[in-house]
């Protein structure tokens, strides 16, 4: 017993260690790459210095993702991190629908962004855009009408 205070008083002198620097991850052409995820889609995603253009499967972002909110909810990790318009993307997005879509693309870009400039992570972290939103959609179960739903209950 004696020995685990011995060994608690040597931690506690011990000097605390700092938090390991993250160096920045790019490839030869200057990229961060990240892969994002949300309902059954997949996003692989490319971010590098540029005027803010965003491309989704070859298209522009305004094509691909027709309704104002889905953009509004791409353009949120820029927000937060204070570089809308520093960025140029280009995102692969495969599976689920246009929302699990847009939510995977939001996801990979803000993965990309710490990969890029790993000080933006604490910003992007506290406003919860590093966490991989895990819900899927219920399987549907033998003896219901949907997963849960109940077929209609008749006495007679």
């Amino acid at each position: 017993m004696a020995e685990d205070f011995s060994a608690l008083a040597e931690l506690k002198a011990a000097a605390p260690q700092a938090a390991p620097v993250r160096e920045p991850k790019r490839d030869a052409e200057g990229r961060s790459y990240a892969t994002g995820k949300r309902k059954n889609a997949v996003a692989r995603v490319w971010v590098k210095p540029g005027s803010g253009r965003i491309t989704v499967n070859g298209r522009a972002v305004e094509v691909y993702f027709a309704r104002p909110v889905l953009r509004m909810l791409i353009n949120q990790p820029f927000q937060v991190a204070n570089r809308i318009g520093q960025f140029d993307v280009v995102a692969t997005v495969a599976g689920g629908g246009l929302s699990g879509q847009a939510g995977a693309v939001r996801h990979g870009i803000s993965r990309a962004l710490t990969f890029y400039e790993p000080g933006l992570r604490s910003p992007l972290k506290a406003g919860g855009f590093l966490t991989r939103d895990s819900r899927v959609v219920e399987r549907k179960k033998y003896g219901k009408a949907k997963a849960r739903r109940s077929f209609q209950f008749s006495k007679r």
